[in-house]
C-alpha cells in the first residue's frame, strides 16, 4: 500500500513515452530512477498511431511497425531492469498517437514523464509537438527530460511560485526535494519594466508588491515546513524583465524545475502559457508541470 504522506510513499504510477530516440532513452532511464525513488511502479508506453497508419498502410507495413515496438519495449524494459532489478513494470504497445496514449494510459495519482523531442521509425513520435501536447492537455503531473542525463546533481530542487494557488501542488515539490535528500528553493519572479526616459520606479520595484511577494513566500514556505518540519526550505523573490529567462537560468541549479500551470484540456498549446512553454524549450534540467486551477500572471 502506498501513500501521499511526506514520511511515506507516493500513490499512483510514473508512465513513460518510448520511441527509437535518444531522448526518449534518457526520459526511460530518469523516470526509472524516479520511481524507484519514490516506491512507484513504472509503466512503459509506446504510441504507434496504428489507428491512423492502418487506413493506408500495407498490412505488412503494419505488422513490421507492431514488431518493431515489441523489440523496442523488451528492450528498454531490459535495460531498466538491469540498473534499477526490483523496480516493478509494465509495458503497453498502443494504437493510438503518442499523445492520446500517454493520457489514456494515466489516471488519479500518476506521473506522466517524456522526452523533450525524439525521432526514429515511428515517425518522431517524441518531438516538440508531442511534448507541449502532452504537458497541454494533462489532468496529471508531466515531467519534461531535459538537460544533459551525465549533469552533476544539485541538490536543490526549484518551485516556481506564482501566487497563493501553488499550494496545491507545493507538497509534490516538497516530496521531490525530500526524496532526493536536497533543499526546496521557492523562487518567484517580479518583473522588471524597463524605464522610460524617467528615474521614477517601475510598478514591480514598488515596494508594496515587493512586501506582498515575499509575504507569499513566506506563507508557502510555512505551509510547506509544517509538513516537512525536516527538509530545507529557502524562499527567492528575483528581479528580471522576464520571467521565462530568470527561470531558464535558475534551471541550470537545479535537479528538477517545478511549475505550475493554467491548462486547456482541449490541446490548445496556447493553454499551458509562455512561460512553461518557454522552459519546456530552454530548461537546463527537467521540467514537471503541475495542474493548477487558476491563471496566474506570466509573461
Amino acid at each position: 500500500m502506498t501513500s501521499d504522506t511526506p514520511d511515506g510513499p507516493k500513490s499512483g504510477k510514473i508512465v513513460v513515452g518510448v520511441d527509437e530516440s535518444e531522448h526518449a532513452r534518457s526520459a526511460a532511464l530518469w523516470a526509472a530512477a524516479e520511481a524507484d525513488r519514490h516506491g512507484q511502479p513504472l509503466r512503459i508506453v509506446l504510441g504507434a498511431d496504428l489507428d491512423r497508419l492502418m487506413r493506408f498502410a500495407t498490412y505488412e507495413a503494419i505488422d513490421h511497425l507492431r514488431e518493431t515496438g515489441r523489440v523496442l519495449l523488451l528492450e528498454t524494459t531490459a535495460v531498466i531492469q538491469q540498473r534499477f532489478p526490483h523496480l516493478t513494470m509494465t509495458r503497453e504497445f498502443s494504437s493510438k498517437e503518442p499523445v492520446s496514449a500517454l493520457h489514456t494510459s494515466t489516471g488519479p495519482g500518476d506521473t506522466i514523464v517524456i522526452g523533450s523531442r525524439g525521432r526514429g521509425g515511428f515517425r518522431e513520435l517524441m518531438l516538440g509537438s508531442v511534448s507541449l501536447g502532452v504537458a497541454t492537455g494533462s489532468a496529471v503531473p508531466v515531467i519534461v527530460v531535459r538537460g544533459e542525463s551525465e549533469r552533476p546533481e544539485t541538490a536543490v530542487v526549484t518551485a516556481a511560485v506564482a501566487g497563493p494557488a501553488d499550494a496545491d501542488w507545493l507538497v509534490r515539490a516538497a516530496q521531490e526535494a525530500q526524496v532526493r535528500k536536497a533543499s526546496l528553493r521557492l523562487l518567484s519572479v517580479r518583473k522588471r519594466l524597463p524605464h522610460l526616459g524617467s528615474a521614477a520606479p517601475t510598478p514591480d520595484d514598488d515596494p508594496e508588491i515587493v512586501r506582498r511577494r515575499e509575504d507569499l513566500e513566506g506563507a508557502l514556505a510555512s505551509r510547506v515546513r509544517a509538513d516537512f518540519p525536516g527538509l530545507d526550505i529557502t524562499t527567492d523573490v528575483v528581479a528580471g524583465r522576464s520571467t521565462a529567462a530568470v527561470l531558464v537560468e535558475a534551471s541550470r541549479h537545479a535537479d528538477v524545475l517545478i511549475m505550475g500551470a493554467h491548462r486547456s484540456l482541449t490541446g490548445s498549446s496556447a493553454g499551458l502559457g509562455r512561460v512553461p512553454h518557454a522552459l519546456l524549450h530552454h530548461s537546463h534540467c527537467p521540467v514537471a508541470i503541475m495542474p493548477r486551477r487558476s491563471r496566474d500572471e506570466e509573461d
